[in-house]
């Protein structure tokens, strides 16, 4: 299926809604699906950009067949591999902003590495001028890495749900995820963020909570996909609704 005939919602999500129908969702199965979370982002992470497609897709498959009333096995996870290719699409290009990102990082902290080796440094001075060089440059760095993998998880939140849900390729899930994420920005940014307050609240609980609350980040995520993208019960897109309404 091309991504131009999938058709979404505009301004469709509530963030703190989506969360409580995530938490909904879940609750009366919260140990499979912490236990599939977990163990997607440990295989995912782990293996780094191979495998955390197929194991983002399963993870989101599972919570889309919960919301379908299906039933839900721990394997299901593992069906993510049936679309490893768009999985890992996904992921690679999803990637390629930090990768950008950290070419020019390197080049400087190795060009300050060899200008303080090729210098004497004779006095206490010249050493906290170094240190104090080096730790600014990182500080900028690090702020920019914040911002940048904060927009890249915004327009690229939609992109394995995409692939679980409708089985499109990879890149037309990301590009079907850049244009449903700009069509409700405000939202997305918003659940991101309350996701990414929850989540903090966890690290301060001996930083386990934050795990306890990562299927629930999960689910808020699969409910924010599933009003942009109504289910229509087929991988087809539905009968145009009313002007208006949608993209």
């Amino acid at each position: 299926m091309n991504e131009d005939f999938v058709e979404f919602r505009r301004g469709v999500i509530a963030p703190l809604e989506c969360i409580k129908e995530g938490w909904a969702l879940i609750k009366d199965q919260y140990w499979l699906f912490f236990g599939i979370s977990i163990v997607g982002i440990l295989i995912g992470g782990a293996f780094a950009i191979v495998l955390m497609g197929p194991m983002m897709v399963g993870v989101f498959l599972c919570l889309q067949q919960r919301q379908r009333n299906q039933p839900v096995e721990f394997g299901t996870l593992f069906k993510g591999f049936e679309l490893f290719v768009q999985g890992l699409v996904v992921t690679v290009l999803k990637f390629i902003p930090v990768f950008v990102l950290l070419i020019p990082y390197y080049i400087f902290l190795f060009g300050m590495m060899a200008t303080m080796r090729s210098r004497q440094i004779n006095s206490p001075d010249d050493a906290n001028q170094f240190v104090f060089s080096l730790f600014g440059f990182e500080m900028v760095f690090g702020a920019l890495m914040v911002i940048v993998s904060a927009v890249v998880e915004v327009f690229f939140m939609l992109a394995y749900p995409l692939v679980a849900d409708k089985m499109i390729s990879g890149f037309d899930a990301v590009k079907l995820s850049f244009r449903a994420a700009r069509a409700n920005l405000g939202g997305i940014v918003g659940l991101m963020l309350l996701n990414g307050l929850f989540s903090f609240l966890g690290v301060l609980c001996c930083f386990v909570g934050v795990y306890f609350y990562l299927p629930v980040a999960f689910a808020s995520q699969a409910v924010a996909y599933r009003r942009i993208f109504p289910d229509t019960g087929t991988n087809f897109p539905a009968p145009p609704p009313p002007p208006g309404d949608w993209a």
